[in-house]
């Protein structure tokens, strides 16, 4: 099991013909194995994409992990998988392979990319003169503390039984990543940012007292990453739209069916920036009532998260240079 991606945006002056409100969609997408896993085609990924209208797209996993090998020695593996998607939906495209990055990633953007930053953790796009800086990491799927809370052998890791565990053991696999994100917001200025990904870990904002009391969870944690997410003023964009996670858990992970499981919400956009709105926000996947837009085939074990935003226009600041 592969879970990837944590994707930022930076931009300003919105404009040109789908920023003139203005506006923007962004999808985040684990595309399982290059979206060839289990002989599926490659068209399929391709028409869930498209059925969505984003406007920018981070891909996760968009290597064809095939052969036995794992996901940091694959990156010669089939390339251009991401690419040949691109290339279908007519978009620019980024394959992201570098030693800051955990798993093998991809931006594509409707938009020119126009380089990457020193870290390899972001990619650059112009829009009418204009820079977007999007950051796109992975972050570790192992130890997966959920499995570990709820008795789930995987990756050899041991099980743990309360949330100070829990925390301390998910702040050791994922701060060193979000150390990194938050070096690089720091010249990120008053615009608007996105993070968006597949974070291995679930939110505070659901693993709640509330959900432990009717079994959903094991117990409560106040998960660290999406507290520290959210301490640098971002907003997370589903929870936003659904705030109840009793009635919407929106659950990501997975689609695969298993009795050594447990279902969750590891998938995010997060937004921040001047007269943020949320339009609309859902997850996308095989079935209702787990996904508010229903695609088949449906060609991934993770469900997509699709975020429609609006900026008001004190967003329009110079581009940094």
């Amino acid at each position: 099991m592969i879970r990837c991606l944590l994707l930022v945006v930076f931009w300003s002056a919105l404009s040109g013909p789908s920023f003139a409100d203005p506006q923007i969609k962004v999808l985040s997408f684990n595309i399982w194995g290059g979206g060839l896993h289990q002989g599926r085609p490659l068209e399929h990924t391709v028409a869930a994409i498209r059925a969505t209208g984003a406007d920018v797209i981070g891909l996760q996993e968009v290597h064809h992990l095939g052969g036995g090998c794992a996901s940091q020695s694959c990156a010669d593996l089939n390339p251009g998988i991401a690419c040949r998607i691109a290339r279908e939906l007519d978009f620019y495209c980024h394959e992201q392979v570098a030693p800051s990055i955990h798993g093998l990633n991809a931006v594509l953007s409707r938009y020119p990319i126009t380089g990457h930053t020193q870290s390899g953790l972001g990619v650059r796009i112009g829009i009418d003169g204009n820079e977007i800086k999007l950051f796109n990491l992975h972050l570790l799927d192992a130890p997966y503390q959920p499995y570990q809370l709820t008795g789930i052998a995987y990756a050899g890791a041991p099980f743990i039984a309360t949330e100070e565990q829990a925390i301390a053991v998910a702040v050791a696999a994922r701060s060193k990543t979000i150390d990194a994100l938050e070096r690089d917001l720091e010249t990120a200025g008053d615009g608007a940012v996105l993070v968006t990904g597949d974070f291995n870990e679930p939110s505070f904002r659901d693993w709640t007292s509330r959900a432990a009391a009717i079994r959903r969870h094991p117990i409560a944690v106040a998960w660290p990453t999406t507290r520290r997410i959210e301490a640098l003023g971002f907003t997370d964009t589903y929870r936003s739209v659904f705030p109840d996670e009793i009635t919407h858990p929106g659950e990501t992970w997975t689609v695969l069916p298993g009795v050594a499981e447990h279902h969750d919400r590891i998938d995010f956009i997060f937004a921040r920036g001047p007269g943020l709105r949320v339009e609309s926000a859902a997850v996308i996947g095989e079935r209702t009532p787990q996904a508010d837009l229903v695609m088949t085939p449906w060609p991934s074990d993770h469900r997509a998260v699709l975020a429609t935003l609006r900026f008001g226009p004190q967003m329009q600041v110079k581009a940094e240079r």
